[in-house]
């Protein structure tokens, strides 16, 4: 399992883009995930699924609302993965209104959730092999901190302990 103090694994994430940019297409884009975290501080978190209860109630809302006190704390960017496709990602992103504050990227053949260790496997439930719920902090390419929930649990990996940590390695 990837811990304090290790580097990122070198995949490629997909993100749905809604409006295209310079460089940027409209439809998923690649984020290999080395150039995207290079000479930045990321909040990142994953989760088991989108759309999922807890996730959508508690989870994704808690780093939208925060999104201004975690730029603030000096992170330039969150990410919420899930292994789940560009398509779903981006879908649940304009639901929750995360356009802008929070990254939506899809690890949709679990490459991420493999490369790290932090698996969850439900397949005995129909849902394959699925992200352990976490959350990190990474400063170029580098985790920082490390929060990995228990199996059903919501308590570590929330935004609240995630801002904390990062308000505490800014001062």
């Amino acid at each position: 399992m990837i811990k304090v103090g290790d580097k990122l694994p070198a995949v490629t994430l997909m993100e749905y883009i809604d409006t295209p940019t310079e460089g940027c297409s409209l439809g998923p884009n690649p984020v290999p995930v080395e150039q995207a975290a290079a000479g930045k501080t990321i909040a990142l978190f994953a989760v088991p699924g989108a759309f999922t209860p807890t996730c959508s109630a508690k989870h994704l809302p808690g780093y939208v609302e925060k999104a201004a006190e975690f730029k603030a704390a000096g992170v330039d960017e969150i990410w919420c993965l899930s292994v789940n496709d560009a398509f779903v990602m981006g879908a649940w992103g304009r639901e929750q209104n995360a356009q802008g504050k929070v990254r939506m990227l899809a690890d949709g053949d679990a490459e991420f959730a493999k490369a790290t260790g932090l698996t969850l496997d439900l397949t005995g439930k129909g849902l394959g092999l699925r992200s352990n719920r976490y959350s990190m902090l990474v400063r170029d390419g580098k985790v920082l901190t490390l929060n990995v929930e228990g199996p059903g649990k919501f308590e570590v990996s929330d935004a609240d302990t995630l801002l904390a940590q990062a308000k505490s390695l800014k001062g």
